[in-house]
Parts: C-alpha cells; sequence; structure tokens
C-alpha cells in the first residue's frame, strides 16, 4: 500500500508544470532611442542602464521616452531639530514604443530610499550619491523587466 501510494504521490508531483527560464531570450530587443524629461543626471544613469541591456541588430527595436522626477524628503530629525535622515523618492513615467509591431505601454516606477547626515559634508554627498545610483539601476532592472514581459506576452 505504502509503494502505491508513493508511486501515486511521485506521478502526481513530478508533472506540476514548472519550466525553467531561458535566459538567452529575456532582453532581446534594441533600444533604438532613449528620450528623457525631469532629472538630468538620474535620467542619465537610468539611461545608460538601459542601452547596455540593449541587444544589437535585432528585430525588436524600441524607443523609450523617460519623465523621471526626484523628490528629497526630510526623514528624521533629532531633538535638537537638526536633520539626521534624509529621504529620495524617484519616480519614472515610463513610455515605450515597439516600433516593427506598432504597440506602446506607459507605466511609472516608483523607488526610495534614504541616507544619513555625515559628519562632512562631502560624506553627506557621497551617501546621496551612492543611494541614487542604487535606486536607479533598480528602475532600471524594473523597467527591462516590464518592457520583457510586455514583448514577450505577445
Amino acid at each position: 500500500m505504502s509503494k502505491i501510494l508513493l508511486i501515486l504521490s511521485f506521478i502526481i508531483l513530478s508533472s506540476c508544470g514548472f519550466k525553467v527560464v531561458d535566459t538567452s531570450k529575456l532582453n532581446n530587443f534594441l533600444i533604438q532611442e532613449v528620450k528623457t524629461i525631469g532629472d538630468k543626471k538620474t535620467s542619465f544613469k537610468i539611461k545608460n542602464n538601459l542601452l547596455l541591456s540593449s541587444k544589437k541588430n535585432n528585430e525588436n527595436v524600441l524607443i523609450i521616452n523617460l519623465n523621471t522626477v526626484k523628490k528629497r524628503n526630510i526623514k528624521e530629525k533629532n531633538i535638537k531639530n537638526e536633520i539626521t535622515k534624509y529621504e529620495i523618492v524617484l519616480e519614472v513615467e515610463v513610455e515605450f514604443d515597439l516600433l516593427n509591431r506598432n504597440i506602446n505601454d506607459k507605466f511609472t516606477i516608483n523607488a526610495s530610499g534614504d541616507y544619513l547626515i555625515g559628519s562632512n559634508y562631502s560624506t553627506t554627498l557621497n551617501n546621496e550619491k551612492k543611494l541614487i545610483d542604487d535606486l536607479s539601476e533598480n528602475i532600471s532592472d524594473k523597467i527591462l523587466n516590464r518592457i520583457n514581459l510586455k514583448i514577450n506576452d505577445i
């Protein structure tokens, strides 16, 4: 009885339909142009990350429009009413056009993080720069994932 139960459970569990994702088919597009509006420094970093993921000589040609908004808010103050922590919120509105299939899509991606005020002004600037770099890379990955999902659904 236990052998039959073991064989039966093996048959049921082995046909679950799990399929390994083929990573060679990801990012199967060529970014022809990236137009940016808004915060120039952050948009430039996102644009470079997107262009690095583009594959040359591909039939899926994209034009991407980015509208980047960077907000810096005070997150914490100490007892002396001195600022100890800032929060940065990046909001990117993405619109892309797939030229050969006449498909376009528009979506918004948000990312936020906080950084500490250092003892020196240069330390504070370095903390802010590192945070913006991390958030830009995170947003770039989210944009690429969203575009891949949209292209592969079709």
